[in-house]
């Protein structure tokens, strides 16, 4: 069985008790980055060997995960934060594991877009998620001129080395709207920036942003 159990974004008491039993009585975890995952193992003592499954390696990876759960292997995938398969490479794990037959079970817990959005004041009935928009500028000003026509709130992840340039984007493509910037939610500095898109890139331009971001429109 492949177990799909979600982990802290941030805050590592914002973890299931299901979650902690299962990766308790896995034979081994698949993650993004050991790491990373073995502080999370460490603090509530789970001693489960832990494989490296990451987006550079998912094909050949994939291949040995699959081997060992049509063995009868059980393994727990998890990401650096959040849920499994969220704009990481965990869907090809999945996907090649309900092919073979394997089953895939989920284990519910956080995920940074639904945290962002529920404190965003944003509707929340619809929402239309996008995961990363484009690297390039013009493909990621393609995107954006898109999305200004839909009636949905619009959710997105941006890294800190690529925020600014986006806001960039957004105001050309839509203008200076009011938006949402959620950052480090559920960290020690987490906050939700409200206000319009030049205000809020004046602010990122005064002070280096930092930490990983969550963008609502």
């Amino acid at each position: 069985m492949l177990h799909i159990v979600s982990t802290p974004i941030g805050n590592l008491g914002d973890i299931t008790y299901r979650a902690v039993e299962v990766l308790k009585s896995v034979d081994l975890i698949a993650c993004e980055d050991t790491r990373h995952t073995s502080i999370l193992c460490q603090h509530y003592g789970i001693k489960v060997p832990l494989s490296s499954y990451y987006e550079y390696n998912k094909v050949v990876k994939g291949e040995h995960l699959l081997k060992l759960l049509k063995d009868g292997k059980q393994i727990a995938l998890v990401s650096d934060a959040g849920t499994p398969g969220i704009s990481d490479p965990g869907f090809s794990l999945i996907r090649a594991a309900l092919d073979a037959g394997i089953k895939v079970v989920s284990i519910p817990g956080p995920t940074a877009l639904i945290a962002a959005l529920s404190i965003s004041g944003y509707p929340t009935n619809k929402f239309v998620f996008e995961g990363f928009l484009p690297v390039k500028s013009g493909a990621r000003q393609k995107r954006l001129n898109e999305l200004k026509s839909l009636k949905q709130t619009v959710v997105f992840y941006e890294s800190p080395h690529r925020i600014l340039r986006t806001l960039e984007d957004m105001l050309e493509c839509l203008g200076n709207r009011e938006i949402a910037i959620g950052r480090e939610v559920t960290k020690k500095f987490e906050e939700v920036l409200r206000g319009d898109i030049k205000t809020l890139t004046a602010k990122f331009k005064a002070s280096k942003p930092r930490g990983e971001f969550v963008v609502i429109f």
